[in-house]
């Protein structure tokens, strides 16, 4: 039965079209299970009635019949979506019979669910002429089927949906397609799909004698594409900083002689062919690193393959990639989006992005949030190959792509878009104006960076400081550990603009799904393991040349805060000061008069959330990482798309443990800020500063919603929505309280039902 499943799924995933899809299922199972019949049944999402799509054994004539959802077996097994399994089908109370269909010489009967996220498709039958139950190992063979097919369907329904032709009446309108969001913003455009026409995957092996020349055709494949990443890091240097420019060098690194290279000559030395030995050292080394559970470090696969697809370009004796056209209003699709691919597109031109493997930790992703352009990432069903000049609404902050968009649903995104843009030039009035209610309380708004790019952005959106500035990115985009003196230019930059207003600096936070190439750390369950101050206090040589890299940068300035990240007891906490502290002593002995900066912690886990009070006797500040402390405190992975939708935050006990921090920390008098998705959305703002956070740290992006929002409303009022939403103990309660609270504060138009998470 194995051996059949591995079978029908590899033929599957070859076929696109959604009815030859169906067709092979029914014939494969049938065959291979040795029954008279096997049927597929789907819903159609507009009559909601169950359709009979393929069949192997029932008439064919009866291909497109349907029944009511809830009617008959088929009804049944859809509706508690569980497996019915008779050995007399027509004594089965709800037995329906369909004229046509020939079932009526059929007793046995297995009918299990078709599901997919929740959602229940159809249902995959089977029959035949004895009357006997089926047996407990073929149900839980269909069953399993089912499970492995129905994403399949999936994508083969998908394809349907966005191959229809004009002349053809649409199957479906506003097909949703969701990835995650690289970048946050609006779309609507025509798409243009790039294709890479090197496959590694094609090459075929082959023994060659003279090694020599092939070596020879290999630097000169090699050396084209390093100008080509040249070119292309020259072509966006006027819209990218200092850090995301270090993202092409990360390339071009990779092209070394101790590297990449140095591997595939080592293997054309041994008698292959170049293409082969370029084939299989890439192959390698992206099936090594797709095996790995950190995100970061998964994405560096992509970056592997790309450089490998275009020196095998320029093997080949192509010209090697081209510098893409595209018209104005495009949405470039590719399978997989980087860096060097975005340095040949005319970005003047481009109005969104969308990839459809990676994620969000991605350098195309890092250098879309840069450039501002919308971005989805990693969406996976998108059947992108047939998608050349179809109108696409991309959706950056949810991570959704609506294909064949109806008029209505364009009307509602493009009065977003206009909506955005609005906001966007109004919003910039205010500035230099501060966050402060109608009745005179004022709520400092920081932002979280992490690239230089970051830093003006901010400046830009009024941010009064940083609540989070990032230290990880900068060891991230390299190869090795910068050193002291590469630390202290980059984050004497930080600080030098943001002076004399406060930099919160968080210490070194890998591990987790952030890891570092050069520092690889292998656990099973990574966010469970060694990360944030843990990895530091077991290397204090990496933090003390980090925190002796900050005092130094600080030392013109005086604007600098330290951030302990992932403490989860005191004695991490004292154990981390009394580095800083020994740092310090070593600059002053050194001649520098530096004075030791404000320290805090960050409280993301529900050990420290419970030791507050403890920290606060400690340090001089807390500050609260809400995305983690969620995810902790409702243990799940928000990057995972299958419990994605499990996480909130306004869950009503993230909520009450927001509400705890503040009240521990004002006890022994010490400020506390957050920085998370909860202090960027303007309805959370207003709860936070209601449970008395001292300041809100957030991406510049969201800063002047929040603050007009802020200055929009009346601090009684939202203490008093505060009260009542504390009471209740369920997310869609509390999100239709809050909706309720806002409409009769006057917010209505400013925060939108529905747009809070």
């Amino acid at each position: 039965m194995l051996k059949l499943l591995r079978k029908i799924v590899t033929e599957v995933r070859a076929e696109t079209d959604l009815e030859a899809v169906l067709k092979l299922i029914v014939c494969r199972i049938q065959e291979g299970m040795n029954t008279q019949v096997c049927s597929i049944y789907l819903k159609d999402t507009t009559n909601k009635r169950l359709t009979l799509r393929a069949s192997e054994g029932l008439h064919q004539k009866s291909i497109g019949s349907s029944l009511s959802q809830h009617e008959g077996v088929v009804g049944l097994v859809a509706n508690r979506a569980e497996p019915v399994n008779t050995d007399d089908i027509e004594q089965h109370p709800s037995y329906c019979f369909i004229p046509g269909t020939g079932e009526e010489r059929f007793h046995s009967f297995l009918g299990v669910p078709i599901i997919y996220q929740r959602e229940v498709l159809g249902g995959l039958v089977i029959q035949q002429f004895d009357g006997r139950r089926y047996k407990e190992t073929e149900e839980s063979f269909l069953v399993t089927v089912s499970a492995q097919l129905a994403g399949i369907i999936i994508q083969a329904e998908a394809t349907a949906a966005v191959t229809v032709t004009k002349l053809q009446k649409k199957s479906q309108v506003d097909r949703c397609f969701i990835g995650v969001s690289g970048a946050a913003g609006i779309a609507i455009g025509k798409m243009v799909v790039v294709s890479e026409s090197a496959e590694l995957d094609s090459v075929a092996e082959r023994q060659i004698e003279d090694t020599y020349s092939e070596v020879r055709s290999f630097e000169a494949a090699l050396e084209h594409v390093r100008s080509d990443i040249r070119s292309a890091s020259a072509r966006l240097a006027q819209r990218l900083g200092e850090q995301e420019q270090a993202l092409f060098d990360v390339y071009l690194k990779m092209l070394e002689d101790n590297s990449l290279a140095g591997e595939i000559v080592k293997r054309i030395m041994q008698g292959n062919w170049a293409q082969w030995a370029l084939s299989s050292v890439v192959i390698e080394h992206c099936r090594q690193f797709d095996m790995m559970d950190d995100p970061y470090l998964k994405e560096r696969a992509s970056d592997i393959r790309d450089l490998g697809k275009r020196i095998l370009a320029y093997l080949q004796e192509q010209k090697g990639p081209q510098s893409i056209d595209l018209a104005e209003g495009s949405v470039l699709v590719a399978e997989e989006l980087s860096p060097a691919m975005l340095g040949e597109i005319h970005t003047d031109k481009l109005l969104g992005l969308i990839s459809v493997k990676g994620s969000g930790n991605s350098h195309a992703a890092i250098l879309a949030r840069s450039m501002g352009i919308p971005t989805v990432m990693g969406a996976v069903e998108l059947p992108y190959k047939k998608l050349s000049g179809r109108t696409v609404v991309l959706d950056g902050h949810s991570g959704r792509l609506y294909l064949n968009p109806s008029t209505e649903l364009l009307q509602i995104y493009q009065a977003q878009l206009e909506q955005e843009q609005q906001q966007e030039a109004e919003l910039d009035v205010l500035k230099m104006l501060p966050a402060q209610t109608q009745d005179g309380v004022t709520m400092p708004l920081w932002v979280n960076t992490g690239l230089i790019a970051d830093v003006q952005r901010a400046l830009d959106k009024g941010a009064e400081g940083i609540g989070l500035y990032r230290t990880e990115i900068p060891f991230m985009i390299r190869n090795v550990f910068p050193s002291e003196h590469e630390q202290t230019q980059i984050y004497a930059k930080q600080l030098e603009a943001f002076a004399p207003r406060p930099v919160t600096m968080r210490t070194l936070d890998i591990g987790g799904d952030k890891s570092l190439n050069y520092f690889p750390i292998e656990e099973e369950n990574p966010f469970l393991g060694w990360r944030g101050v843990r990895v530091t206090l077991d290397h204090p040589e990496i933090f003390l040349v980090q925190i002796r890299a900050m005092l130094r940068a600080n030392d013109s300035y005086g604007n600098l805060r330290i951030m302990l990240p992932m403490v989860t007891s005191i004695n991490e906490v004292t154990e981390s000061i009394a580095l800083i502290d020994q740092a310090v002593l070593e600059l002053r002995e050194e001649g520098l008069k530096v004075e030791r900066p404000p320290v805090g912690v960050m409280i993301e886990v529900p050990a420290a959330l419970y030791l507050t009070r403890v920290f606060a006797r400690h340090v001089d500040f807390i500050s609260v990482g809400s995305n983690d402390l969620t995810q902790y405190l409702l243990a799940v992975d928000r990057n995972n798309p299958r419990v994605a939708p499990l996480y909130s935050s306004y869950h009503p006990a993230v909520l009450q443990a927001l509400k705890y921090i503040v009240k521990e920390a004002q006890r022994e008098h010490v400020d506390v800020s957050i920085c998370g998705e909860l202090a960027a959305d303007p309805a959370g703002a207003l709860l936070l500063m209601a449970m008395g956070y001292n300041y809100l740290s957030m991406n510049a992006n969201n800063l002047p919603k929040v603050k007009s929002v802020i200055r929009n409303c009346n601090f009684s009022e939202a203490r008093v929505m505060l009260k009542k939403v504390l009471r209740l103990n369920d997310i869609e309660e509390i999100k239709t309280e809050m909706q309720s609270s806002l409409n009769a504060m006057g917010l209505g138009s400013l925060i939108k039902e529905g747009s809070f998470k």
